[in-house]
């Protein structure tokens, strides 16, 4: 199993960007599906975004635009860039890794609120 990082959450106000990073323990990163999900109170966890090892990525609707997802092999390292941050953002949002064989880690998970 791969120990996933999260870091860069934090309190933004309305309209502001926060960027996610999540580092992989793992010898060998590139084979590596990539994603990041949230999870607001009381609601279930969903997908934002996903970026694949050739670096093809896909995002939930509500942040199309937004959000740009990012990978550095080099580095182990996914993020997330995420603008305009409406108050419906707010969530824990959690890095999920995928390996070749269908494996799937997750992160511990790194707050964000938007609020004024």
């Amino acid at each position: 199993q791969v120990q996933l990082v999260e870091s860069g959450g934090g309190l933004v106000q309305p309209g502001g960007s926060l960027r996610l990073s999540c580092t992989a323990s793992v010898s060998f990163f590139g084979p590596y599906n990539m994603a990041w999900y949230r999870q607001a109170p009381g609601k279930q966890r969903e997908l934002v975004a996903d970026i694949s090892p050739g670096h093809s990525s896909n995002y939930a609707d509500s942040v199309k635009g937004r959000f740009t997802i990012s990978r550095v092999n080099a580095k182990k390292t996914v993020y997330l860039q995420m603008n305009n941050l409406k108050p419906e953002d707010t969530a824990v949002y959690y890095c999920n890794a995928r390996d070749p064989l269908g494996g799937v880690s997750w992160g511990r998970g790194t707050p964000v609120t938007v609020s004024s």
